[in-house]
């Protein structure tokens, strides 16, 4: 497919990454030529310096002739004329991200339908529902649901304490009868790989596994975690940041019966956060305000989420909350060379907005019957729900006697009533939810298998 790309910040980069790997026809417009510099001797795409709102612009770039056009600026306007101007060409998917309230919220006077546009993706909301799903499972660095969250995917770091330290896939796979999950990669020394059953895993190993929902309390005492509702009747979660991400996560959380404390160190935003928020206490405080915080009971926190604006400020404050007694930090990240560096620090967590925006953006320009995925931060691998097709030669065949794409892995399968986590012989059946973890190279062969 040719696809036009508008904007080569972080998400727009990563766009390009990601769909030129696959082989698709990618062009970037950027008004910046050192951007687009960088991105064209990295990476397989066809830079165009200039306004990506500009029809002189467009034409040059080879817009009449385009499948998708993605626009990804920092100015919603520009994003929203730009996807205008392709609707006007005839483009037929049609993306803009935007940050205003004004075009994603609830009833909002200019919306995706009435704008013309496939999709309006808001970051701040995407990576906030996020942090969300994370700070309910215990342990998890990551969290992604699919089939309407029926089925979990996990990401995990291995302490030298936890109980699968040191055993290999094959070991493993016998509790499985009282466990029910596969572990569908492990992430080592900057390299993700695929396990096999002889392969072991290590302390300092992130592992990715997929359960059913109904199997995590299972799955968690195994790992020796616990849920925070599990601790407590009420959780309590610490907030720093009180902008649309933080008044987002405490809203959600609320409604998860989490005792929330929202800090804020400008105190008319505090009046603010109070009026729109019904039982979640709004300090006005430094995040770094270490004898305000311990006033609070930051000590006793379940999860300490750090979402300002200022990526070292995140991390640095959830690295105080965790000396003091924080059970779990969060921290908002949005520089990719601090995502891979606060973990080793000692932060649980790092969210990235380019992450969740770039995820959703994904599942519109796939082939085939993707219904939802999600990507991998660091390792450009990517968890796909995928909707088994009739009148195919997968259907009602053993799974070990299909040819499989290397590099790919199914860690679920959904049927009408049930659900199963599969093995070599198990069989696919018309109209299941496929969950598959899939690295960069095996992409585009998982689209093509279920096509």
């Amino acid at each position: 497919m040719k696809i036009l790309i508008i904007g080569s910040g972080q998400v727009g980069y990563f766009l390009c990454e990601r769909l030129s790997m696959e082989g698709h026809e990618v062009t970037l417009i950027d008004r910046s030529q050192e951007n687009l510099k960088k991105a064209q001797d990295r990476l397989n795409v066809l830079g165009i310096h200039g306004n990506g709102a500009s029809a002189e612009v467009l034409e040059q770039a080879g817009i009449k002739s385009a499948d998708i056009f993605i626009a990804v600026t920092d100015f919603d306007e520009v994003n929203i004329l730009a996807c205008l101007l392709a609707r006007e060409y005839g483009v037929a998917t049609r993306v803009a991200r935007v940050k205003s309230i004004e075009y994603t919220g609830q009833g909002a006077v200019l919306s995706k339908e009435k704008l013309g546009i496939s999709l309006l993706i808001n970051p701040n909301d995407a990576v906030a529902d996020e942090i969300v799903k994370i700070s309910c499972r215990s342990g998890a660095f990551d969290v992604a649901e699919f089939v309407e969250g029926q089925i979990q995917f996990l990401g995990y770091r291995i302490g030298e304490s936890s109980p699968l330290c040191d055993l290999t896939l094959r070991e493993l796979g016998e509790i499985r009868g009282m466990y029910r999950f596969v572990v569908t990669a492990i992430t080592r020394g900057g390299r993700t790989i695929i396990p096999r059953g002889d392969d072991t895993i290590q302390a300092g190993d992130s592992i990715f596994l997929v359960s059913h929902r109904q199997d995590l309390p299972a799955i968690q005492y195994m790992l020796k975690l616990e849920e925070p509702e599990k601790r407590r009747q009420s959780p309590r979660a610490f907030i720093l940041g009180g902008g649309r991400i933080g008044l987002r996560v405490a809203g959600e959380l609320e409604k998860r019966r989490f005792d929330v404390r929202l800090v804020d160190q400008d105190e008319q935003r505090c009046e603010m956060l109070s009026a729109k928020l019904k039982r979640t206490m709004v300090i006005h405080a430094e995040g770094t305000d270490i004898s305000t915080m311990l006033d609070e009971g930051v000590e006793n926190a379940d999860v300490f989420i750090a979402v300002t604006d200022n990526d070292e400020s995140n991390i640095l404050c959830s690295l105080l909350a965790r000396q003091h007694g924080a059970r779990r930090t969060l921290a908002l990240v949005n520089k990719p060379e601090l995502l891979n560096l606060a973990p080793t620090l000692g932060v649980d967590a790092c969210i990235s907005p380019r992450q969740a925006a770039a995820g959703a953006i994904l599942k519109f320009v796939r082939r085939g019957e993707i219904i939802s995925l999600a990507a991998i931060e660091g390792s450009n691998a990517e968890v796909l729900e995928i909707l088994v097709p009739g009148r195919s030669s997968i259907v009602e065949t053993p799974l070990k006697d299909l040819d499989f794409p290397e590099g790919a892995i199914i860690g679920a399968v959904v049927h009408k009533d049930t659900y199963e986590i599969p093995t070599g012989d198990s069989r696919l059946r018309e109209g299941d939810r496929v969950v598959v973890f899939a690295l960069p190279g095996a992409l585009s062969k998982i689209e093509r298998f279920f096509e």
